[in-house]
């Protein structure tokens, strides 16, 4: 696991792409060296750009700075790259670049001002980042996901730090967990969205997410108007539990955590995957008329 309080500080000088593409010109040159001159016509950019952001780098310690000679050079300590090689990743590997995780902490710090430090919000985006691509396969974008599933993270705490959701007058969290995340709490999660409006706020997580949704369960749901929307397979973490007022688990045992003063309800009801589509039909009517059933309690705020 990687130490977050070593990392943090080359994220925060790497919050731009000219930075991050810098570090990688520097992991993949001889000795991870190079001068200005030649990251001058890498970049294709000005010198005097080119300078500003190896200063930024030299001043938060990412680079050091070394005369040759006539030519000075910028080179990466081994303990720096060591680190960087894994948010600098190889052509073709599905990870994001630092710039770019970068960005996403800077844009989640902006949309969640005033709630959370930057710190806090750079953690998250860590964890989220690791948490998905660990996955297997990875058919969704790797950056949109990271954003999303951080900013539900996020999103989730701020609510269970203020009970805004138990609130008179504020949306029930929802919360479905099932095993892989791709099949029965996405059927009810977005049945939910879809009666609920914006009487719930509904999140779903699995013990042992997948990388895609099934195409069976997002054909289901279309045949009866539904929309899915950009929804993806997400671990289960301990602040998406802590932010519901009600956990519809399926099929997990004892994966989700618990935590007091929430509702805690398990659905025996059966996995669509491998399954045919009427099968999934039969599965999909079957969570449909249970959430319509909790969407009444929900509503009389009986939870």
């Amino acid at each position: 696991m990687r130490d977050r309080g070593t990392v943090a500080p080359e994220l925060a000088a790497l919050g731009d792409a000219t930075r991050g593409e810098i570090a990688r010109l520097l992991l993949e040159a001889d000795d991870h060296a190079l001068t200005v001159g030649r990251l001058t016509e890498a970049l294709a950019l000005r010198q005097p750009t080119v300078s500003h952001h190896l200063r930024v780098l030299h001043e938060a310690g990412l680079v050091a700075r070394e005369p040759r000679g006539r030519e000075v050079w910028y080179s990466l300590p081994e303990t720096v790259a060591a680190r960087l090689e894994e948010w600098v990743p190889p052509t073709g590997d599905e990870s994001i670049d630092p710039g770019l995780l970068g960005r996403i902490i800077d844009d989640l710090g902006t949309r969640f001002a005033g709630t959370f430090s930057r710190e806090t919000v750079q953690r998250v985006v860590l964890d989220s980042y690791d948490l998905l691509r660990a996955r297997e396969g990875g058919s969704r974008a790797l950056p949109s996901a990271t954003a999303q599933f951080a900013a539900e993270r996020l999103s989730a705490q701020e609510s269970a730090g203020t009970e805004r959701s138990r609130m008179p007058d504020g949306p029930v969290e929802v919360l479905f967990v099932c095993v892989q995340n791709a099949g029965r709490s996405q059927l009810a999660a977005a049945i939910m969205r879809h009666l609920g409006g914006d009487r719930v706020r509904v999140r779903t997580a699995g013990s042992a997410p997948i990388d895609a949704i099934r195409p069976a369960v997002v054909t289901a749901l279309d045949e009866i108007g539904v929309p899915l929307g950009g929804e993806f397979p997400k671990p289960l973490t301990d602040d998406v539990v802590r932010a519901a007022d009600v956990v519809v688990t399926m099929g997990c045992g004892d994966a989700c955590p618990v935590f007091p003063g929430r509702r805690y309800l398990d659905w025996s009801v059966a996995d669509p995957a491998g399954q045919p589509l009427t099968r999934v039909r039969e599965i999909r009517d079957d969570i449909d008329g249970r959430v319509r059933g909790l969407l009444d309690e929900i509503t009389s705020r009986n939870i």
